[in-house]
């Protein structure tokens, strides 16, 4: 472990501001999720330091675990989080169980009696200070319509893997709403400028304006500012500095009739969103009235939360180009809206995400970057996070930021695809580097765009931050099966044998050339017959693996039931059975497409070839969504009651599922991004998109490939696809039951297994 030789003076102004430790937050966690063994556990702060860093005001979190005279489990620890990571440790090296996305708990899965005693402490110590979570986009793609119940076990998940520094986007508008009215500005005004639920993310980047299918009503505003409430109060109890928004400078129009003499520009167009949508407002920092709103926005904000944080995240530039590339603007730009947060808060840290880097790398130049870093002339009153230091490393090129503090982070999927895919050996190899070659890195962190599955992959960037050496992840992912299935010694071999496999195939990308992140199926794709295969990139369809080996994984899963049946019964299981039969089925299209195309171009064609081609892919993908519409993890319906869930209102009621169709499909009025937030969900699958092959199929069966016209079925797909948007009366034809139906799954798994094994 390196020792930090710069003095990070904002750590110890940072802990000032923070309400007192306490060890509530993970006595609190055990009460939720271990309620029986409580007072088996005894929690302890101390001073305990990292002796590598002991001399730094900048330090890492410190833990031990042992057993005392009494039996008990003791851990102590030098923040509420290193108490929280030490349990964490105990329950899965020690009692092999764990707490899961979706799946939820499996802390009480082996029906623990007792606790075992340790004759030998366990330890642990971080490698770097801060653990990192979301991305502003993960509030829109995976959190919009979250219960507190949802958001209780995510802070969980997040305490128990040492997460100390998450994003906390909830509710902003509220505070954005009352800091507008201050100034005059109307609702009507403000509401106009908002935009809905399921995209508010981009809103917040000053990517768009305003909401396509209806007006954001009050009532979300109000309801998701008493959601952040608690969110924020429960970060705080379990130990984690809250990284709250702060005012971007991106602004209602009408602020110039309230405002007559504000220096305001618009800015550029976003994704070919037409003007009403996008060219947003952009009050310069310059004006003093920048920071006369910061501080309002700030002050509120404190008000309603509590003095919980020094470090706000602010982002101008995302996908969005700045109104000049002048050096000397770029500079102004950067100081003014740095003293704009000083001016609200003494001790503010500015955090911004660093993907603007790399996104617009044409506009970024070197001397740009550093112009624009260097408005923040105290490095340390700015952190950054290398956004996908995995595949697209910002940090080398910019020279660690200029010596702008800065964190590793694992971007790895886009828009919450759903395809299996991961780079083991970047995650585990290239942080550790990173540490050792820049002075600046504080930290590790996953900022990916969507939660979306591969849980794995997330697991083991946060365990890499207390391992001052890359992670061995053939042992690691062993330790995975273990406490995922939750049973010391009662687990099929042949799931660790399956996820060894996996581990060296579909987690083993190193062809960056292929794919960046997370894979696309591409029935999920507005059907065309070229450009579906072997896409690369954020969204690629190329797969970075041998499918044979997925189906090799696929046959000794299924085969573990044989081994023990009960496994049908494993929330766990049935998870896992459901995603990898829906990879290896989404592969399986891919052959079905390719001999529909090879069907459809060749000299002798026939209306019936093509028609049989195109009934087995619709074959497949009717059972497909049968699979997936046994899990609610993998159903349309989950995330369409999520969204409903928010109102009583009939009207609501249609504007919010609208938005949750919309933004998985069209993404946009009229498809601006379509289907960049796929997702191959039961009911969704049957729903909309054997529909839009039905059109495609249809299509090639009436029209010779001589007169094949793209533009003509894109109208016809999108004509589909707005109306599934609107119809929110509708009934989806596959719901998932309200629990996961083993009994369905085995049947339909056992009825492949005899196809495929």
């Amino acid at each position: 472990m390196r020792l930090l030789g710069f003095g990070f003076l904002w750590f110890s102004a940072l802990v000032g501001c923070v309400l007192a430790q306490s060890i509530d937050g993970v006595i609190g966690l055990l009460q939720r999720r271990l309620p029986d063994h409580v007072d088996a556990f005894t929690f302890r702060l101390s001073n305990l330091t990292s002796g590598a860093i002991a001399n730094s005001s900048l330090q890492n979190d410190v833990y031990t675990v042992s057993s005392t005279a009494a039996g008990k489990v003791l851990i102590v620890g030098n923040t509420p989080i290193a108490l929280a990571s030490g349990l964490h440790r105990y329950l899965t090296d020690v009692l092999q169980v764990d707490l899961f996305w979706g799946i939820g708990s499996r802390l009480d899965a082996t029906n623990i009696d007792y606790l075992p005693t340790l004759d030998i402490p366990l330890s642990g110590s971080s490698i770097v200070p801060w653990r990192y979570h979301f991305n502003t986009v993960t509030f829109s793609y995976t959190c919009a319509f979250w219960s507190w119940e949802d958001w209780e076990l995510q802070l969980d998940w997040m305490a128990l893997r040492g997460i100390n520094l998450p994003l906390a986007w909830v509710g902003q508008e509220k505070i954005l709403v009352d800091t507008f009215r201050e100034i005059n500005m109307t609702d009507a005004e403000i509401t106009s400028f908002l935009s809905g639920p399921a995209f508010q993310a981009w809103n917040r980047f000053g990517n768009i304006q305003g909401s396509w299918g209806g007006e954001l009503p009050m009532e979300w505003i109000d309801s998701q500012f008493e959601l952040q409430k608690k969110i924020v109060a429960r970060m705080v109890q379990l130990g984690m500095t809250p990284v709250l928004p702060a005012f971007t400078g991106f602004v209602p129009r009408a602020i110039t009739r309230v405002k007559p003499t504000a220096q305001v520009v618009n800015g550029s167009q976003w994704s070919g969103f037409p003007t009403d949508y996008t060219n947003v407002t952009f009050l310069e920092p310059l004006d003093s009235l920048f920071t006369e709103l910061q501080t309002s926005f700030i002050q509120k904000q404190t008000a309603a939360y509590g003095n919980v944080t020094n470090i706000y995240t602010l982002d101008q530039y995302n996908e969005n180009d700045p109104y000049s590339g002048e050096l000397e603007y770029l500079t102004n730009v950067t100081y003014n809206t740095w003293k704009s947060l000083k001016a609200a808060d003494p001790q503010a840290i500015w955090l911004m995400q660093g993907w603007l880097f790399y996104s617009n790398s044409a506009f970024w130049t070197d001397s740009r970057v550093e112009a624009y870093l260097g408005g923040v002339t105290t490095n340390d009153d700015m952190l950054i996070l290398d956004l996908f230091s995995e595949s697209q490393p910002q940090w080398q090129r910019t020279n660690s930021y200029f010596g702008k503090p800065w964190i590793w982070c694992q971007l790895h999927d886009y828009g919450g695809n759903m395809g299996l895919y991961g780079q083991v050996l970047n995650v585990t190899i290239n942080p550790i580097e990173a540490l050792s070659n820049s002075s600046s890195l504080v930290g590790f962190g996953s900022t990916m765009e969507g939660q979306e599955g591969n849980e794995i992959m997330y697991d083991l960037l946060l365990d890499q931050a207390w391992s001052g050496s890359p992670i061995d992840t053939e042992a690691y992912f062993a330790n995975f099966v273990t406490r995922r299935y939750a049973g010391k010694n009662t687990i099929p071999a042949e799931l660790y044998t399956a996820w060894d496999i996996l581990r060296t195939s579909v987690y083993n990308n190193t062809n960056l050339t292929a794919a960046t992140a997370v894979t696309k199926s591409i029935f999920e794709l507005a059907p065309n017959i070229t450009g579906m295969l072997d896409r690369t990139g954020h969204h690629a369809t190329t797969a970075t693996y041998d499918p044979t080996l997925l189906v090799e994984a696929w046959t000794l899963i299924y085969n573990a039931s044989k081994t023990d049946i009960q496994l049908w019964n494993n929330p766990s299981y049935q998870y896992d059975v459901t995603d990898i039969t829906r990879q290896v089925m989404s592969n399986n299209f891919n052959d079905l497409y390719t001999s529909l195309i090879d069907t459809y171009t060749s000299t002798n064609a026939s209306t019936a070839a093509i028609s049989a081609a195109g009934k087995k892919m619709t074959d497949l993908l009717t059972l497909l969504d049968s699979v997936l519409s046994t899990n609610p993890n993998f159903a349309l319906s989950t995330w369409l009651s999520a969204a409903k869930s928010w109102t009583n209102s009939t009207n609501t009621t249609s504007y919010y599922e609208y938005n949750a169709r919309n933004q998985i499909t069209l993404w946009g009025p009229t498809g601006q991004i379509d289907d960049y937030a796929s997702k191959s969900w039961g009911g969704l699958v049957k729903d909309y998109y054997i529909p839009r092959w039905n059109i495609f199929i249809s299509y090639l069966e009436t029209v010779a490939v001589g007169a094949y016209n793209a533009t003509a079925l894109d109208e016809a797909l999108l004509v589909f696809g707005e109306a599934w948007c609107v119809n929110t009366t509708q009934r989806i034809q596959s719901t998932a039951l309200a629990q996961s139906n083993s009994t369905v799954l085995q049947g339909l798994v056992e009825d492949l297994a005899a196809i495929w094994v």
